[in-house]
């Protein structure tokens, strides 16, 4: 067990988990860790919208020019934006100040390796270890100390990194696309890009106060892009969470899209054109039987991991996949990119429609999914799920889903929660066996249940 590091970084409430202090301590020994060679060191650090994106900033810049680093600061960027820029202006290391799809009171700390690909489990330890202890033998001498700076053509540089992404011959013309960027992180580049693009952009949730990032909005919340999708009469809409590394699509009839058959429409899309470079993708054990279904219908395989896009792709590096992913949005095309890209995911999605000349209904419904019921208790122990009872209710289930079902219980990486979900083609088997489940784990301390 660590005391930091999640599957996404470091994440908690501001001033409650991340605190001022605890941000400097990770400048130093993160900066301590990838501090090497004679070079000026350089760190690049971006961060969402959120009030305390302030505060966490100026103590990591503390933290880091304490060690001996340069930080490069980026402003309001997407997470996508810091792994690109990490590698492109060659930087020892990349940061990112995100809570991601969290409200505003929390926040978070990504870190990516000089390569732009977030950073192994022993890597993680060794920051962990040095967080732990005496940091004062890793401060650099007075003629030593970091100078940081702000980067100003940021926003220019990951905008025309997208647009490269696409054909120079595609066009976005003719498509209404509704942007919804979740007052978060992608407020500026997400609508300058589709709009440079060619589209008519109508943009929602660009109005970031420090308070608001992913109130009613976002790719967690899609009901205001619904809302507007059938308002103005789009074609199309797209939901970024806070900090863009995820993404959601609404079709022309305001029906949801979400992970499994944008990798479905993708996956399809690069197959004919001999793109993949593996006949197969990666997705977590939280994707949908139907899409697994889908591939194997076309000739392609699914390789599951544990959730977290960081194991999607530590799976995709090792055995030579391009294309993998979430069913939340995160969607990996490591041909272009080190981690999840929404906006980039999305250009990928809209070029195919292009293409195809038809409805975002009709080229983004790729299977029907198995019904699938997603339940999360909240206990105040991880070990809730551990007991006997639970396991019996399991096993049960198991059995009574047979064949045709799977489930699946893990406590979250982000959330003091126990995940309950159940997949199979009987939904009322499947309710039955959920409940059961969860009941098991309530009677063992105290819980609440909510389903998602």
């Amino acid at each position: 067990m660590r005391t930091y590091f999640g599957t996404d970084g470091i994440r908690g409430r501001a001033n409650g988990v991340i605190t001022p202090e605890l941000a400097m301590k990770v400048g130093q020994a993160a900066g301590s860790v990838f501090r090497r060679g004679d070079h000026r060191n350089r760190v690049v650090i971006g961060k969402d919208t959120r009030l305390s994106g302030y505060m966490i900033e100026n103590a990591l810049v503390a933290g880091f020019t304490s060690v001996g680093m340069d930080p490069l600061l980026l402003g309001p960027v997407p997470t996508p934006a810091v792994a690109m820029l990490t590698r492109s202006m060659r930087a020892d290391l990349g940061v990112m100040i995100s809570a991601s799809h969290n409200p505003y009171e929390d926040n978070g700390i990504k870190i990516f390796g000089p390569d732009g690909y977030k950073l192994s489990d022993a890597v993680e330890q060794e920051i962990e270890t040095l967080l732990a202890s005496d940091m004062s033998g890793k401060l650099a001498r007075s003629h030593d100390l970091g100078r940081a700076r702000r980067v100003d053509d940021v926003r220019a540089r990951y905008i025309e990194f997208a647009k490269l992404t696409l054909p120079r011959s595609l066009s976005l013309e003719g498509l209404r696309v509704v942007i919804d960027c979740a007052h978060g992180a992608g407020y500026r580049v997400a609508p300058e890009a589709l709009w440079e693009l060619g589209a008519e952009v109508i943009a929602i949730g660009v109005e970031p106060d420090g308070f608001n990032i992913n109130h009613e909005v976002g790719s967690t919340s899609p009901d205001a892009l619904i809302r507007k999708v059938r308002e103005v009469r789009a074609d199309v809409g797209v939901a970024l969470d806070g900090d863009a590394d995820r993404v959601l699509l609404v079709d022309e009839l305001g029906q949801e899209v979400n992970g499994d058959q944008l990798m479905a429409v993708i996956a399809k899309s690069w197959l004919d054109d001999g793109r993949l470079s593996k006949p197969g993708i990666v997705a977590t054990v939280m994707s949908n039987l139907g899409l697994e279904r889908y591939l194997s219908s076309i000739g392609l395989s699914l390789a599951r991991t544990a959730v977290g896009d960081r194991y999607v792709l530590e799976h995709m590096r090792e055995h030579g996949f391009n294309l993998g992913g979430e069913q939340s949005g995160h969607v990996i095309l490591s041909d272009y990119t080190t981690t999840g890209d929404g906006l980039i995911s999305a250009l990928q999605v809209l070029a195919v429609v292009q293409r195809l000349g038809k409805p975002v209904s009709q080229v983004c419904h790729r299977f029907d999914p198995v019904p699938q019921i997603l339940k999360n208790v909240r206990t105040v122990s991880r070990d809730a799920g551990a007991s006997e009872a639970v396991a019996r209710a399991i096993a049960a289930g198991e059995k009574a889903l047979g064949e045709g079902g799977r489930l699946l219980i893990r406590p979250s990486g982000t959330e003091p929660v126990i995940r309950v979900m159940g997949e199979g083609d009987d939904s009322q088997l499947l309710m039955k066996v959920v409940d059961s489940i969860c009941e098991a784990i309530t009677e063992g301390g105290p819980s609440a249940v909510a389903a998602q």
